[in-house]
């Protein structure tokens, strides 16, 4: 091979090396901003609340097919053996007269017999319906339980946003007051102010420095829940993607929250939950209607027991029929039962409107407390603007010796607080948003 050609080949090969070991590396160990939707996806997936809800819907599920089940024939298989013994009769008193009949000490039966419901005063049909709305709220609680952990979720995500920008903020002001540290000690080295400024800008940078340290601590504390949350591993690095966590306006009027949350999961299942006692009525009233069920059986058996002395004989028999069986106790048994099942039907019908006014309620405040967030975004902005304006002012002054070191912390404080205040305010607002979408039952990825 031409020594030009194997030095082009070798070359290749090593810039193939080098472009392809970061890709392999970030395959290995991915460290992708985690979005708020693939945070809803590996929670329907993965967390523990949600897999439990949609246990619960698929044992619901086969209590339908339970309930259905009452509808097919009963079928019954027995067989048996003995060993018996002779037959002794006595023809004069308790035991005068004895007289012993020798038998075959053998008996045996094969039997099959069954039997299926005609009528059951519709309790049948009913316990399927109960079945079937019970289905019904465990689905609903599936989707209450995932939007649960999608607030959840959201909660974790904006907390932990908003750590990061005071994060941001206190890095920005703790390199200020190193700075400023800097000057004071300057200025005493000239002897231009005494060590008690000195000491007190050191006491503010301290102060900022805890302040930094609790704030990174809090939000490892909320990594790790949202890691819980998720059910990802303890040593898996993660990173949440803040983009376009906090929304500009809310889509819908006070009226459309209103009315969507009178449909939402939790009325969904209250209203299942009353229609289910409703039910509970009907059955405790089916107690006063006879019972009509279809039977048969057939036998092999030997010896022949039908007559006496018995014939030493195998035989079969076997017989089919309607039976009808009324439970008279009922008639002053089940007044009790068909009150209390009407009780219990009148407190879920209860409950389910204290669930709608709640919901109205709720819905009503938050929405409140979102447009007084909203209002608050101007306030925050034109603080921000005059705390920025003060701090320059006094700073300029303090440089001059003409205020003191007081003056200059308590601009520096009220500058902090401004400029946190008028983010926290806009995440605190995205948060009342999720929520209210929570409540009305909405989707979050709107």
């Amino acid at each position: 091979m031409h020594p030009q050609t194997l030095l082009q080949r070798t070359l290749l090969v090593i810039a193939v090396i080098f472009c392809t070991t970061p890709y392999l590396q970030a395959q290995q160990n991915p460290t992708a901003p985690l979005s708020l939707k693939q945070a809803f996806a590996l929670a329907e997936t993965r967390n523990r609340t949600v897999l439990k809800s949609l246990t619960e819907k698929n044992i619901a599920g086969e209590e339908v097919a339970e309930a259905e089940e009452a509808k097919l024939p009963e079928l019954d298989f027995h067989t048996a053996y003995a060993r018996i013994t002779n037959i002794t009769e006595f023809k004069s008193g308790p035991f005068g007269g004895q007289k012993v009949t020798d038998i075959h000490n053998n008996m045996y039966d094969v039997t099959v017999s069954g039997s299926m419901p005609l009528y059951q005063g519709n309790r049948i049909n009913n316990s399927i319906q109960k079945s079937t709305l019970n289905r019904e709220a465990a689905g609903y609680a599936v989707q209450k339980a995932q939007k649960d952990v999608k607030l959840h979720i959201t909660a974790l995500y904006l907390g932990m946003y908003k750590r990061m920008q005071l994060d941001k903020l206190l890095e920005e002001n703790v390199a200020e007051e190193k700075e400023r540290l800097k000057e004071v000690k300057a200025l005493h080295k000239n002897g231009t102010i005494t060590k008690n400024e000195v000491l007190r800008a050191e006491l503010q940078l301290k102060d900022r420095e805890i302040q930094l340290i609790n704030n990174r601590k809090e939000l490892e504390v909320a990594y790790n829940d949202l890691k819980t949350v998720l059910q990802l591993p303890e040593g898996q690095p993660i990173v949440i993607d803040t983009l376009g966590l906090v929304p500009v306006t809310l889509k819908y009027d006070l009226a459309a929250l209103a009315n969507a949350s009178l449909t939402n999961e939790e009325f969904k299942i209250a209203d299942r939950r009353t229609e289910m006692s409703r039910i509970e009525v009907k059955n405790a009233k089916a107690n006063y209607l006879p019972v009509i069920s279809l039977y048969g059986n057939y036998a092999y058996k030997y010896p022949n027991f039908m007559f006496f002395p018995p014939d030493w004989n195998a035989y079969t028999f076997g017989q089919v029929g309607i039976q009808a069986t009324y439970n008279i106790s009922g008639l002053y048994k089940n007044k009790s039962r068909v009150a209390l099942a009407k009780e219990k039907a009148e407190a879920a019908a209860h409950q389910a409107n204290i669930v709608a006014d709640e919901n109205r309620d709720r819905i009503f405040r938050q929405y409140k407390q979102y447009e007084e967030l909203e209002e608050q975004f101007k306030v925050t902005d034109a603080a921000q603007v005059l705390a920025a304006e003060n701090y320059r002012l006094v700073k300029l002054q303090y440089l001059n010796q003409l205020v003191v070191s007081t003056e200059m912390i308590d601009a520096d404080n009220a500058l902090l607080q401004a400029r946190y205040n008028r983010i926290s305010v806009r995440i605190d607002a995205a948060m009342k948003y999720y929520e209210l979408l929570h409540t009305a039952g909405l989707p979050f990825t709107e």
